[in-house]
């Protein structure tokens, strides 16, 4: 073997090196945690990252009863961000993310009502969501929303009956009358839903 062509194997070799080298090299958020960082969602990718750095320091939630009472006089474009209680987590948001898509469009009905993300919920949809809390539901829907009352992982739409619990109590029973959802379904969308904060379920409080 010439020398040239050694030359020329021994670059070729380090190209490819390099290339998956730098194809596996992870990149990490301005919170320090890796967005290539692998969750049970898949891959985190740096938009999610981004937008869970900006919402984990930059929240303006709160559980005062006050604060429920100040949305009616919100913009509609302004944002109810952030975490109530914990520090978000990031590897919890991504799986909250992930795991609402899927019920955004069952049995090809596009459920718009559905906040796409627990931690920045439009104001306008807030107080939409909220009138629905004192609606009226027939036996067997009272029998669904009462099994998500039971089984979801705040005994109910949230762990404090805060903006949360009025906001996403009043989309649980919008789903059942309106999407026939199941128990099941909402106690998951509440769980998918929390935004209290931290890694997982929290003990309710009155």
């Amino acid at each position: 073997m010439n020398k040239k062509l050694s030359i020329t194997i021994l670059a070729f070799t380090i190209l490819v090196g390099g290339y998956f080298y730098l194809s596996q090299k992870q990149v990490f958020d301005f919170s320090g945690q890796s967005s290539g960082e692998k969750t049970s969602g898949g891959i985190v990718n740096e938009a999610l990252a981004a937008r869970f750095d900006y919402l984990s320091k930059n929240g303006n939630s709160s559980c005062s009863g006050g604060f429920k009472d100040s949305i009616t006089n919100m913009p509609d474009d302004a944002r109810l961000q952030g975490s109530c209680c914990s520090p978000m987590s990031m590897h919890r948001y991504s799986e909250q993310v992930e795991g609402l898509k899927k019920f955004k469009s069952i049995a090809s009905q596009n459920i718009a009502e559905i906040p796409d993300d627990p931690y920045s919920v439009e104001a306008k949809l807030a107080k939409q969501l909220m009138s629905y809390y004192d609606m009226g539901l027939t036996p067997e829907e009272q029998k669904a929303y009462d099994y998500a009352m039971q089984n979801s992982s705040e005994k109910g739409p949230c762990c404090c009956k805060c903006w949360r619990w009025y906001v996403y109590g009043g989309l649980g029973k919008l789903l059942i009358q309106k999407y026939h959802f199941t128990g099941e379904q909402v106690t998951e969308v509440w769980n998918l839903s929390d935004g209290c904060g931290g890694p997982g379920d929290h003990v309710q409080h009155s």
